[in-house]
C-alpha cells in the first residue's frame, strides 16, 4: 500500500510538472494581417485556429498586428514588427528576391476564385473595350490571372483602361458608385453583386487550375531559432484546415464562414458547396504548401512582367521542415 500510494504520488506530481512546463511554454506570436483583408475568405483558417482553440491548444496566443498595405507584409518581418505574416506569395516572391530572410512556413488560400464581375447588361469580355478596369497591383495573382482570362478571350490590354485599386473593398467601390465597369473580385462579394443583377464574366479556375495564392511566412533565421512554437504555430494552422475539410464540421465551418465575412448564411452555404462539394483545392486540405502552386505563382510572374528568365526554384521561397516536423507535408 505504501509503495502504491508513493507511485500515486509520484504520478501527480509529475502531472503537476507537466502542466507548469505547458503553462511555462505559452508563448505570445505577433501576427501580421492587412487591415482591408480581415474579414476575407482568405483568413478563415486562421481564424478556425484561433475560435476553435486549435492556438490555444498549442499554447499559442495570438496578436494580431494589422497591417496598411501589401508593401508591408514582408517588410514588417524584416524590420521585426510582426513575428509570422500572412502574405499573398507574389510579395514573398519579391521580397526574397530583394534580400529579405523571409520564407513561407505553412500554406494559406491556396487557389481562390476570382470572379470578374461587370456592371448590369455587360454579358462578354468584349463588352468591356474602351471602359474602365478595375484591377489590383500588377504583380498580384488576381490581376495576372485577370489578364490570361482576357487574353484567352481575345481582349489585349489597350482594349480597355485598367485603374489600379488594391483591396476588395475600393473595386467593389469602384464597380457599384463609380465608373468601373468590371473588376475581379472573390466570395462573397461576387455572389452578393450577382444576386443584385451584376453579371459574372468568367473567373480565374478557368486559367488557373493549380496556385498557392496565400502562405504563412516567417524570417528564416526567427523560425529556427524558435523551432518548436514555430512548428506548433504550423501544427495550429494544419488542425484549423483538416476541421474545415471534414463534412462533419459543415454547419460550424458556414457559421464561421458568415461571421467572419459577414455574408448571408445562404451564400455563406453557397461558398462552401463550391469549395468542398465536391473539393476544388481552394483551400489546403492541412496547411499544406502545394510547390506545384508555387511554380505557378512564378510563371503567372513571369507572364506578367514581373520575373525574367530564368526563373527561380520554387523550394527557395519555402521552407518545408516546419510542416514536416507537424506531420502535415
Amino acid at each position: 500500500m505504501h509503495n502504491r500510494a508513493q507511485i500515486l504520488l509520484a504520478g501527480l506530481f509529475l502531472c503537476l510538472g507537466l502542466a507548469t512546463a505547458q503553462a511555462q511554454e505559452r508563448t505570445r506570436l505577433r501576427m501580421g494581417v492587412i487591415e482591408n483583408s480581415a474579414r476575407s475568405i482568405s483568413h478563415l483558417g486562421l481564424n478556425i485556429a484561433i475560435k476553435r482553440g486549435f492556438m490555444e491548444r498549442e499554447q499559442i496566443e495570438l496578436e494580431i498586428v494589422p497591417l496598411p498595405g501589401v508593401q508591408f507584409q514582408i517588410e514588417a518581418l524584416d524590420k521585426g514588427r510582426v513575428d509570422i505574416s500572412h502574405t499573398a506569395t507574389p510579395y514573398l516572391i519579391q521580397g526574397v528576391l530583394a534580400g529579405s530572410d523571409a520564407v513561407a512556413i505553412t500554406g494559406g488560400l491556396a487557389n481562390p476564385v476570382f470572379s470578374i464581375i461587370a456592371k448590369p447588361g455587360l454579358k462578354t469580355y468584349g463588352d468591356l473595350r474602351g471602359k474602365v478596369v478595375g484591377m489590383s497591383l500588377p504583380v498580384d495573382t488576381i490581376t495576372l490571372g485577370a489578364l490570361r482570362l482576357f487574353a484567352k478571350a481575345g481582349l489585349p490590354p489597350d482594349a480597355y483602361e485598367t485603374r489600379v485599386l488594391v483591396g476588395t473593398p475600393p473595386r467593389v467601390n469602384c464597380l457599384v458608385d463609380v465608373d468601373c465597369a468590371a473588376v475581379p473580385i472573390g466570395q462573397p462579394d461576387d455572389l452578393v453583386l450577382m444576386r443584385k443583377g451584376y453579371e459574372k464574366i468568367g473567373d480565374s479556375l478557368e486559367v488557373i487550375p493549380t496556385l498557392q495564392f496565400n502562405v504563412l511566412a516567417a524570417r528564416r533565421a526567427w523560425a529556427h531559432a524558435n523551432e518548436a512554437v514555430t512548428t506548433r504555430y504550423v501544427r495550429a494552422i494544419g488542425e484549423a484546415y483538416k476541421f474545415m475539410n471534414d463534412p462533419a464540421n459543415r454547419a460550424d465551418v458556414i457559421a464561421l464562414i458568415a461571421e467572419a465575412t459577414r455574408a448571408p448564411a445562404d451564400i455563406a452555404a453557397e461558398i462552401y458547396a463550391y469549395y468542398f462539394e465536391p473539393y476544388r483545392g481552394i483551400m489546403p486540405r492541412r496547411g499544406e504548401i502545394n510547390m506545384e502552386g508555387m511554380s505557378s505563382v512564378l510563371a503567372l510572374m513571369h507572364e506578367g512582367g514581373e520575373l525574367a528568365a530564368p526563373l527561380p526554384e520554387a523550394s527557395r521561397f519555402v521552407d518545408l521542415s516546419f510542416l514536416t516536423r507537424a506531420g502535415l507535408q
